[in-house]
């Protein structure tokens, strides 16, 4: 009998070893299975929340089948203690072992309400604006000058927990400029001193409120560093600068006459010619940073008398580079520095009275001469 109670015992236990397979295997299969959400969501993570309430907010919103499944599959995986707080886009169809991933990987949160700080060459901005989950486009809630007094949508955002901050900065703005937009930045805490010229990487930074300033310009440098020594490592062999400051002089420049991704490395090939050939530069937007000292745009024409003045970056007046960059360039205008077309140009003018279409390059100075007389025609025709 008790030979008989064993066997049926032992068979008993096979059996519910068999099942309790059969349902881990369903249950693994059924947690990295395609999901049920149909159309993308953007789930919210708040600060102090655990994953039973992430999984309940996941199964109200249709993007799972059941809680508990994803609350097993993410301890399983070692993942429950690694939530992160944010705002995350999850989209249609997205498994649970997917979704785990992306509320638990960290970075940036992918949508939801944003405000971003654009720090531009003549103004800066506050943009608000919303991710659409349905079409992955965010959509623009509310834009104002920084100087200007800030709307109610603008107030009812930076209260809200939940929204990101970024500040995207242009190519070719000034350090003195950078350093006074972000002082208006509210997100922003404590003071900073203009960092040199040159050494601020034009990009999009995430902030958080309570950053410092100084955090925030640290960050900035150190990007602009990064590019700057990957840029020189991989330069081309033969030009005429010695050290990668020059090369940021030199990139400062090219950013400044041109906002033509196309023709950058031409506009470089210009300025290396006429180093390697001892020929001055004559580059206008050099001899406004003379005046302005980068504080501020000139906003009109340069004067005769302004071209004849000597300053240190004038490079009507002075041989070879400038002693410091003028701008802040971006990544495309160092290397274009660093790896120019290779041309005999060695001038250029505008083609046409609109900046965006570009320049017009000569070998000589007879073809200079009759672009620029077509460029004086255009003026000519506009003022009549």
């Amino acid at each position: 009998m008790w030979r008989n109670i064993a066997s049926n015992a032992l068979t008993f236990l096979v059996v519910i070893f068999f099942l309790l397979g059969g349902v881990l295997l369903w249950a693994q299969n059924e947690y990295s299975a395609e999901g049920p959400l149909d159309q993308a969501i953007c789930l919210q993570v708040p600060r102090g929340t655990n994953m039973r309430a992430v999984s309940q907010d996941l199964e109200q919103q249709g993007a799972i089948s059941a809680g508990w499944m994803f609350r097993a599959g993410a301890d399983y995986a070692d993942k429950t203690q690694a939530l992160k707080a944010g705002s995350y886009l999850v989209p249609e169809r997205a498994s649970m072992a997917e979704i785990t991933d992306i509320v638990t990987k960290g970075g940036a949160s992918t949508c939801g309400t944003e405000v971003v700080y654009r720090i531009g060459i003549t103004r800066a901005t506050a943009e608000v604006r919303e991710l659409d989950p349905a079409t992955g486009r965010y959509v623009e809630r509310v834009q104002f000058n920084l100087d200007e007094e800030e709307p109610e949508d603008y107030t009812r955002v930076r209260a809200a927990s939940d929204t990101r901050y970024r500040v995207a900065l242009a190519e070719g703005v000034t350090s003195w400029q950078v350093v006074e937009e972000l002082k208006q930045i509210d997100a922003l805490e404590g003071e900073a001193e203009v960092p040199a010229e040159g050494s601020l990487a034009p990009d999009s930074y995430e902030i958080v409120p309570g950053d410092t300033l100084a955090s925030v310009i640290e960050r900035m440098q150190a990007a602009q560093e990064r590019i700057l020594a990957e840029a020189w490592a991989n330069r081309v062999e033969g030009l005429p600068l010695r050290s990668p400051e020059e090369a940021l002089i030199l990139a400062s420049i090219v950013e400044k006459e041109t906002g033509n991704a196309q023709e950058r490395f031409d506009v470089a090939s210009v300025f290396v010619n006429r180093l390697n050939e001892g020929i001055r530069l004559q580059t206008d937007p050099t001899v406004i940073y003379g005046i302005t000292k980068g504080e501020g745009v000139l906003g009109r024409g340069l004067r005769r008398s302004e071209l004849d003045r000597e300053t240190p970056w004038n490079t009507y007046r002075i041989n070879g580079l400038p002693p410091t960059p003028i701008a802040n360039p971006g990544r495309a205008a160092i290397e274009a520095a660093l790896n120019p077309s290779e041309t005999n140009y060695i001038y250029f003018v505008a083609k046409t009275l609109d900046p965006a279409d570009g320049h017009l390059f000569a070998e000589t100075l007879d073809e200079h001469n009759r672009n620029v007389a077509a460029y004086r025609a255009l003026e000519a025709a506009r003022d009549n």
